[in-house]
């Protein structure tokens, strides 16, 4: 059997990296634009504000429902070619969101983009690995990392630049026809061809992960919006079903979809968990901030926007810090400080009086960005060489998958606190943001207890 990936190199092929995060910034960015247009695409295709979510949603659903599947696929293929395919997917996606003219056709048109970003996001850390000797793996992983916070800071811009440019939601699709090209030219240059493993691909346990997580995820937003309670309970347990059948059916497999091997290790589970959970109360956080600051602090929506910049601002300011320490520190000390110090700026912004200025609003959200930005990256370079070289693939989509259901679960949690609780539902948001960080911190923490032992 061939293994995925050669032996580590001795240098950093920076034109392969420059590939890779062109791709990964394309992929969150693509992600991100779309959410500033909802109120334009639903007044133009004439659709409902709860409706047109699903221009959301749909990239996220397909998204979470092929990481796993196109993780496996990539150790089959290798994974330049899950990457440069997943680059044309998403301009195909593009291509198609720009002429719909219902929202249903726009829908299934960001499904197909989502396929495409999950494609890149299922890899990207295994390509990190791949060009990166150990020694500059760290520094390399925070880059990433720094690329991701970049995207999502400067998405609102991009998206509220070409509106206003173009007085049209369709340039936001357009715009990446270019730019996806080119990533895909770069990455077909610079990206080195992997020999695949010789793998079955289980076709029943792909199907039951898809079904896993789309039953799982739409059940969780009927019961978050109240809507349809029976059928979203209705399909949250058929998803909890068939999460078990899979589960049975991957059990003592050697290189399983659902990786179980991997997550039979100490410190792959550790960083799953941590990953899951560090995302979690970061959605606390950042879907609950724009109520409160509407309602609790009388800021006006667009003076919103520009208060919550400071929290990706801040982790793309670090970023360089970040990789810089990555290789001076241990991960495990630098991931679980992270986490703390998010906690303290959850804590902190939990605390601003109701009579504060901007700029100490904005300082409160930078702590928290700061914390962030320093556990992100260690813990995803810990979870990542707890992994054997051959299986990369399924560790860098696994990790994406933690990150995901961590936001969904972030985002139901907060739906729900804003449905049931009538006094301050938003501080209580926070209240979980400070516990679950914290939470988190002292799942990081444990990595240092173990090894003593």
């Amino acid at each position: 059997m061939t293994t995925q990936l050669a032996a580590p190199v001795q240098s950093v092929q920076k034109g392969a990296l420059s590939a890779i995060f062109l791709a990964v910034f394309l992929a969150v960015l693509d992600y991100a634009v779309a959410n500033i247009a909802l109120p334009t695409i639903g007044q133009d295709l004439h659709t409902s504000a709860s409706v047109s979510i699903w221009v959301v949603n749909a990239y996220q659903l397909v998204n979470c429902m092929l990481l796993l599947p196109l993780a496996t696929f990539a150790e089959r293929v290798g994974a330049k070619s899950v990457c440069i395919g997943g680059l044309l997917v998403l301009v195909v996606g593009s291509v198609i969101c720009s002429l719909a003219n219902q929202l249903w056709v726009l829908a299934l048109a960001r499904g197909i983009q989502g396929a495409g970003g999950a494609a890149i996001m299922a890899v990207n850390t295994a390509l990190v690995r791949m060009v990166c000797p150990p020694a500059k793996l760290g520094h390399s992983l925070a880059l990433n990392a720094l690329i991701t916070s970049l995207a999502v800071a400067v998405g609102p811009s991009v998206a509220g630049g070409i509106l206003y440019l173009t007085s049209s939601w369709r340039w936001l699709f357009l715009f990446n026809l270019p730019v996806g090209l080119l990533a895909a030219f770069v990455s077909f240059v610079y990206l080195p061809r992997t020999p695949g493993a010789e793998r079955r691909i289980d076709k029943s346990s792909v199907i039951l992960n898809m079904l896993t997580f789309s039953l799982t995820l739409v059940g969780c937003d009927f019961l978050a919006r109240g809507e349809w309670v029976f059928g979203g309970s209705f399909l949250l347990g058929l998803g909890i079903v068939c999460g078990l059948g899979l589960f049975l059916r991957q059990k003592g497999q050697a290189a399983p979809l659902l990786p179980l091997d991997l997550l039979a290790r100490r410190d792959f589970s550790i960083g799953v968990a941590a990953c899951f959970l560090g995302y979690t109360a970061a959605n606390f956080f950042m879907i609950s901030m724009p109520f409160s600051l509407t309602e609790l602090f009388g800021r006006s929506p667009v003076m919103t926007g520009m208060l919550l910049t400071p929290w990706p601002g801040s982790m793309v300011m670090v970023g360089p810090l970040v990789a810089y320490l990555a290789n001076k520190i241990p991960a495990q000390v630098l991931s679980a400080i992270g986490l703390v110090i998010a906690g303290c700026g959850f804590l902190l912004v939990r605390l601003t009086p109701l009579d504060a200025s901007n700029l100490d609003i904005m300082w409160r959200f930078a702590v928290a960005g700061v914390g962030f930005a320093f556990f992100v990256s260690p813990n995803n370079r810990l979870t990542l060489v707890a992994s054997p070289h051959e299986r990369s693939s399924s560790a860098s989509g696994m990790i994406s998958l933690a990150r995901i259901m961590g936001q969904t679960c972030g985002a139901t949690c907060v739906a729900l606190i804003l449905a049931h609780v009538m006094q301050f539902p938003v501080l209580l948001c926070l209240d979980c943001a400070v516990a679950v960080a914290w939470g988190g911190a002292l799942l990081c923490s444990s990595r240092l207890l173990y090894r003593r032992f």
